[in-house]
């Protein structure tokens, strides 16, 4: 369904009594935001108004966001705790993200409704979308194709294991005080290059590199410090880069996915 129809919303909520929201739908991906900005804040900030709307309407009071990482702009220092400013985001996406944050922090201002969000450093893993890197990377060598990257690969990501995300969302929805945001991330922030490296390796294929200019909207680092939700959340180390590639290569290998 479409979180903008209230007909769908209605259907949502229609099976309850419900009560807590994983809110993770959205218009997703930075570039296509770049030509589609209007796209974007509609669904990812009208239709989160709406949902939230629709949620105090039906009694439901505690919801779980979907963030992202972006909302913090180009920032190149860190490890960034939930303080770091997010007033420069450099993508449309981004700054529906931090508008969608916004407008949560306000229903919870003026409501019942209790909201955490959950900031997402770039998420990989099993059944990651395949216009996402490490599954278009992989894809490309099985493929005996070139991987593109953009840039000389020296930018750095903080990955995060899928498994790690759903951890702290169905600790998350435990939690019911206002409005609170932590960032779910690995600390552990690895150049591109080293990232494809680990998953050739993973995959056991020998990559072959071709470089094409930076993409605009991309930001060159992120790094997390999830210290606050290890601690709130009560959330377990972070599963390491090595093991998450190697888990996602099982299952790409397995899955027939291509």
């Amino acid at each position: 369904g479409d979180i903008g129809a209230a007909d769908s919303l209605a259907t949502c909520f229609s099976h309850g009594p419900v009560d807590a929201v994983f809110h993770a739908a959205a218009r997703a991906g930075v570039r296509p935001s770049i030509s589609e900005p209007a796209s974007y804040m509609r669904v990812n900030v009208q239709h989160t108004a709406s949902l939230a709307e629709a949620m105090l309407s039906h009694g439901c009071k505690r919801m779980v966001f979907a963030s992202s990482s972006s909302v913090f702009g180009a920032q190149c220092t860190g490890p960034l705790s939930e303080s770091a400013p997010k007033d420069r985001p450099v993508s449309p996406y981004a700054a529906s993200k931090r508008a969608a944050e916004l407008a949560l922090y306000a229903a919870c201002a003026t409501s019942e409704l209790s909201v955490t969000t959950l900031r997402f450093f770039t998420v990989y893993g099993p059944r990651q979308r395949p216009t996402m890197a490490f599954h278009k990377f992989a894809t490309m060598m099985s493929r005996g194709q070139p991987v593109t990257l953009y840039g000389d690969g020296t930018t750095t990501r903080d990955y995060t294991y899928v498994g790690d995300v759903v951890t702290a969302v169905v600790s998350a929805i435990d939690r019911v005080d206002g409005y609170a945001e932590y960032n779910i991330g690995s600390n552990s922030p690895v150049t591109l290059i080293h990232a494809v490296e680990e998953l050739a390796d993973a995959l056991n294929v020998e990559p072959t590199i071709v470089h094409l200019p930076d993409q605009a909207g991309d930001v060159p680092h992120t790094w997390a410090n999830p210290a606050a939700a290890r601690q709130a959340l009560g959330l377990p180390s972070a599963t390491s880069l090595k093991q998450g590639l190697r888990l996602f290569a099982r299952w790409f290998e397995c899955s027939g996915v291509r």
